[in-house]
């Protein structure tokens, strides 16, 4: 049998379920915990639905993000939640999710010194040929990585969608080995990213189809016929090369654990058995 990794983007799903959830949903000592359900119910019916062999939940820390670097305002705009009430404050229920997993034997962790989604890159793109890998996350970012053997997961329950080549060919006219560069071009609203202005999606999916990479592009763009074309790249160079460094994942971060340390579980939890587990 083949092994299969399932890795989960630990702060994508805690949002997903802490606002999703239909309602505020109490503890025993009446502090909110919706999020925390959500979550584990999300968890397990992931492990249900894709049987992996191995799960690793990740979650970003507060440390030093180098993108910062490249871009003071990387991902301006997002809410602080720091002075927001406990009740609309997702991160106030990551403790109680910790405890969860302890409880539930799924192996998790905060990144440190890069973002969770250069370490599942690293996971996904170093695991072996005989790996199926699976990504749940609605991040798009994620896009860039897949290939035969890694796939990207959005979950909605029943209606969750798999997104693999087929998918983004359908949906953005590339392949994906070409996404970073299709977001460089065209920018990322959801982390304050601007892209080339008048560029958007047809026109950039237009550029890579007929000229190729902009690895290809960006070395020499005198030697692409079409003048808009040459234009775009040309007067653009800078700031393609700083959208390629925010938006491309880096596949070398440290991986915190080995994949013999991540085994799914072997007993399976209801949700609500869990929540009692640890006490809430």
């Amino acid at each position: 049998m083949k092994n299969r990794l399932l890795l989960i983007d630990g702060h994508n799903l805690l949002f997903q379920m802490f606002f999703g959830m239909p309602t505020r949903i109490p503890s025993r000592d009446g502090f909110a915990i919706q999020g925390v359900i959500g979550f584990v119910g999300a968890v397990g019916k992931l492990i249900n639905m894709l049987s992996p062999t191995h799960v690793l939940i990740l979650f970003d820390s507060e440390t030093h993000n180098p993108r910062f670097e490249l871009l003071e305002d990387y991902k301006a705009g997002r809410p602080d939640y720091s002075d927001m009430p406990d009740d609309e404050n997702p991160f106030t229920q990551l403790p109680y999710i910790y405890r969860a997993l302890n409880f539930m034997g799924i192996a998790h962790t905060e990144v440190t010194n890069a973002e969770t989604d250069d370490v599942i890159a690293s996971y996904a793109l170093t695991a072996d040929a005989d790996t199926e890998v699976y990504i749940s996350s609605f991040d798009s970012d994620y896009f860039q990585l897949i290939t035969n053997r890694v796939k990207i997961i959005r979950y909605r329950g029943d209606s969750s969608v798999i997104c693999d080549s087929c998918y983004i060919l359908k949906k953005l006219g590339i392949i994906p080995s070409l996404y970073r560069d299709f977001k460089a071009l065209v920018g990322d609203t959801s982390d304050n990213i601007g892209g080339i202005r008048g560029v958007g999606p047809k026109t950039a999916a237009k550029i890579l189809n007929e000229y190729g990479s902009l690895e290809e592009l960006l070395p020499d763009p005198s030697r692409i016929p079409d003048e808009k074309t040459r234009r775009i790249i040309s007067e653009n160079y800078d700031l393609l090369l700083r959208n390629i460094a925010l938006i491309g994942l880096d596949t070398h971060a440290p991986m915190p654990f080995s994949l013999d340390k991540l085994h799914t579980p072997t007993e399976r939890f209801r949700t609500m058995d869990v929540i009692r587990g640890i006490g809430l």
